[in-house]
């Protein structure tokens, strides 16, 4: 029997929609475009602009407060929007300082800085043509990560959990075990847990190491307001250009 919820080639039909993780990834963006010191109220705004994206909690109360200071986070919603400023950045130094800048207006718990400045970094280093093993062995000097089970070993024990922890060294593995980038993505989303955020994670950079088809990406942008859409062709451009 094949579930009508999924078609033959095993994407879930219906109407997709983006989530958190989308959002806040844009308005990072927009944020590195605008060259501007104004992260916290940036992300407030796309917050208010689109609402119920599943936010966490302690996110929403933060978005929501008149006096929005950080609040000692370690979840994975730092990491979950970093992956622009490893494009944006010139260099492996200003790629941290900027995951860190990026992460800390929420998320300024050791941990939570630790897990945008991994996924940044790893982004980073794919952009320079190096490959898995060299991601891996820089990554676990940085972040000192375990990064050696493997995606069938993560599967076995892994659930739901939102800290940096417990989801950007698998979502790091789910990348790099990966051999294209929808690979990486499956990757992710079979080790369960908190599916939407380890695979944007992964995503991000697989990205970087093996490009996004065409087709997906047409997909994706399908589903976005024209003013995301904008936002993410001007930062594209800028990349392009510098």
């Amino acid at each position: 029997n094949v579930n009508p919820n999924y078609s033959d080639n095993g994407r879930r039909n219906g109407e997709c929609f983006f989530t958190d993780d989308t959002v806040l990834t844009v308005a990072v963006a927009d944020w590195l475009l605008a060259d501007k010191d104004d992260l916290a109220d940036r992300l407030a705004h796309y917050t208010f602009t689109y609402p119920n994206r599943g936010y966490g909690g302690m996110y929403a109360n933060w978005a929501n407060a008149w006096d929005r200071q950080p609040y000692n986070s370690y979840g994975n919603g730092s990491a979950m929007r970093v992956s622009p400023v490893a494009w944006f950045a010139k260099d492996q130094d200003r790629v941290i300082e900027l995951a860190e800048a990026s992460a800390s207006v929420t998320h300024n718990h050791p941990e939570g800085i630790r897990g945008a400045q991994a996924t940044a970094l790893a982004i980073w280093i794919a952009r320079t043509g190096e490959g898995a093993d060299q991601i891996r062995r820089s990554v676990t000097r940085f972040a000192a990560y375990d990064l050696t089970e493997s995606v069938d070993e993560i599967r076995e024990w892994y659930y739901f959990n939102e800290t940096c922890q417990k989801t950007v060294p698998q979502a790091i593995i789910c990348a790099l075990e990966a051999t294209s980038f929808e690979d990486a993505v499956r990757n992710a989303i079979s080790i369960g847990g908190d599916s939407d955020t380890v695979a944007a994670i992964t995503g991000s950079i697989a990205e970087a190491m093996f490009g996004v088809p065409d087709e997906i990406a047409s997909k994706a942008r399908s589903h976005l307001p024209d003013s995301m859409i904008e936002i993410l062709d001007r930062f594209s451009e800028y990349v392009k250009m510098n």
